[in-house]
């Protein structure tokens, strides 16, 4: 018998039935750090590797049953936040961890499927800017993004800066700008400490691969784990960069379209711990 039980991390998600994106993609990755992965769906999509066809947001009500009764069953350690779908699931999502005070929230803004599709409503948007933001450890926007949530423009590490610290007057304690397709990929992170910003910058190389379904998901349950595996955040960031960059490269040629990456490859090599 294990000598200890696994941090919990608790994913609140869509559900991507190609399984490179959302809960069921977070669950592999959760397990991948060696922590227990229990889950929130927030919407169901169709969806494969070549787009997603169509987003059916569940009830809010349902959503918040699901958050209270998990809360109450299990120590949360840590919290992932991606697709939303809906102003009101986002309302209930905030409204949830406004009540419960948990630690290491990261909130994936997720604006719309890397085909296109939007995946929030204006509204939904609104209330993520304003409900969420604040209530998050860690913001994890990638570079489009951060241009949608701020207004400014995010095409190189300036930009990126700047979208940074319009994220933290938005309320934004911690944020890391993703910036994947950059040479080299750079993420940078901005931390808003009592001595003013601290910012961080993460690069690596770009991988000549199409497995880039998820990415973002991967990146954000990645960095949820380290944190609740007891990172400093500068840590737990890098960790999730190079989590996310090995499971591209031993990535399956699987799908039509953007493959999924490998989230297992590294099982009980990852945590850092």
């Amino acid at each position: 018998m294990p000598s200890h039980s696994p941090k919990v991390v608790l994913s609140i998600a869509g559900f991507d039935p190609s399984s490179g994106a959302g809960i069921t993609a977070d669950i592999k990755t959760i397990a991948a750090h060696e922590c227990y992965a229990v889950t929130c769906l927030t919407a169901v999509t169709v969806q494969t590797t070549t787009g997603v066809n169509q987003v059916c947001p569940e009830p809010a009500e349902r959503v918040t049953a699901t958050l209270e009764a998990l809360a109450g069953d299990m120590p949360i350690a840590a919290v992932r936040i991606g697709m939303l779908g809906s102003a009101a699931v986002a309302s209930a999502v905030a409204n949830f961890l406004a009540g419960r005070g948990l630690a290491n929230v990261v909130l994936d803004p997720v604006l719309r499927s890397s085909s296109g599709t939007p995946l929030i409503d204006e509204r939904g948007l609104l209330v993520l800017k304003d409900g969420l933001l604040p209530l998050a450890a860690v913001v994890t926007p990638n570079i489009e993004e951060a241009a949608a949530l701020t207004g400014l423009a995010v095409e190189n590490q300036d930009g990126m800066r700047a979208a940074a610290r319009g994220l933290h007057a938005l309320g934004a304690r911690n944020v890391v700008v993703t910036g994947g397709h950059l040479s080299p990929a750079t993420d940078i992170l901005s931390c808003m400490t009592a001595e003013g910003f601290k910012t961080y910058e993460f690069s690596g190389p770009q991988l000549a691969t199409t497995s880039t379904h998820g990415t973002g998901c991967a990146f954000a349950s990645a960095l949820a784990c380290n944190l609740a595996l007891g990172c400093q955040i500068e840590l737990a960031v890098k960790l999730a960069k190079e989590y996310v960059a090995g499971a591209m490269a031993a990535a399956y040629s699987l799908g039509r379209g953007r493959g999924p990456l490998n989230h297992l490859f590294g099982m009980g090599k990852t945590s850092g711990m």
